[in-house]
């Protein structure tokens, strides 16, 4: 009998603090230390978010960029998981390329938010069906408390069917 693994089981995982916070601190431990941690996360949309304090600060008295980036990289990283989690054949998944504008500096918690979750799944299925490497390029929004912006990202995930 086959298992199958859902997405909604992975994001029940993600959304548990306590459980989430030990993965951080076994497989991401600079993300861990600094303060990055997931909020929301679902099948759509996943929401992280980066403190400004002592670990996470620059000499500028703002979020260190490395920081925002990680907290960005998270949001999309964690939908990308779900789906590769839930997909019917290993993929592999890997950053290849990212960009980030930095629209204000970011002197309290920062809040990042990708909603294309389904353009991840679709992608990971089109690698599922025909083999071959898919790139996708994610927009994740950086905001403060009151919704200002403080950066954008364009992060390019590539999806690969592991062989067999």
């Amino acid at each position: 009998m086959a298992i199958t693994r859902s997405t909604a089981t992975f994001f029940n995982r993600v959304n548990n603090r306590f459980g989430f916070s030990l993965f951080l601190l076994y497989k991401l431990p600079s993300a861990w230390i600094s303060g990055v941690r997931a909020g929301a996360a679902s099948e759509e949309s996943c929401t992280t978010s980066v403190p400004y304090r002592w670990l996470s600060q620059n000499p500028f008295r703002s979020t260190y960029f490395a920081c925002l980036a990680m907290a960005a990289e998270m949001s999309s990283g964690i939908l990308a998981m779900g789906h590769v989690y839930a997909a019917p054949a290993k993929v592999s998944m890997l950053v290849t390329g990212m960009e980030g504008i930095f629209l204000k500096k970011a002197k309290s918690k920062t809040y990042f938010t990708c909603n294309d979750g389904a353009s991840i799944r679709d992608a990971i299925a089109q690698t599922v069906a025909t083999g071959e490497p898919v790139a996708l390029t994610v927009e994740v929004t950086g905001k403060s408390k009151d919704a200002t912006e403080i950066a954008r990202f364009r992060i390019t995930w590539s999806f690969k069917k592991a062989s067999s």
